[in-house]
């Protein structure tokens, strides 16, 4: 769908009032799917990675395309996954009787999770003020105050 145009409401004494709701609703959409392509690029790229450390796939094509994501257009959410009937994939992650679970998929997503903040944080200017306030608060209840010569 193309970006909406804006459309004229109300035209009094020479003043044009114009309306933007339209294509604003649509940027904001479509910068929530932008935001998710880029994380899922990040977490499949960072995937893949681990995939090849697993015997047999260092230079195998597989773990690539056994990946994939689909950031869906009505719900507007995210869905990252290895493709049906992998030994390598799902089998691995959730651990059968033959095999450990590895948690590959979701080690990926927790170890990352900074970037993926970094990442959408570009998109949408709501997660990038939480970034920068979560760098200045200190999680240890320390408060930082002056240069650090506490005399008293």
């Amino acid at each position: 769908m193309p970006l909406p145009r804006s459309v004229t409401k109300i035209t009094r004494d020479g003043v044009q009032f114009t309306s933007n709701v339209d294509r604003t609703k649509y940027l904001l959409v479509e910068l929530q799917r932008a935001a998710l392509r880029d994380t899922a690029k990040l977490i499949r790229k960072k995937m893949v990675a681990k995939l090849r450390k697993l015997p047999g796939m260092k230079r195998s094509k597989r773990p690539y395309s056994s990946t994939q994501y689909w950031v869906r257009k009505r719900e507007t959410d995210l869905q990252i996954g290895f493709k049906h009937d992998t030994w390598y994939g799902v089998l691995q992650e959730l651990g059968t009787k033959g095999q450990p679970a590895r948690n590959i998929l979701r080690g990926t997503v927790m170890d990352n999770i900074d970037d993926i903040r970094r990442v959408q944080g570009k998109y949408l200017s709501a997660i990038e003020s939480e970034n920068v306030a979560l760098g200045l608060i200190d999680l240890d209840g320390n408060a930082f105050y002056g240069d650090g010569d506490d005399e008293e």
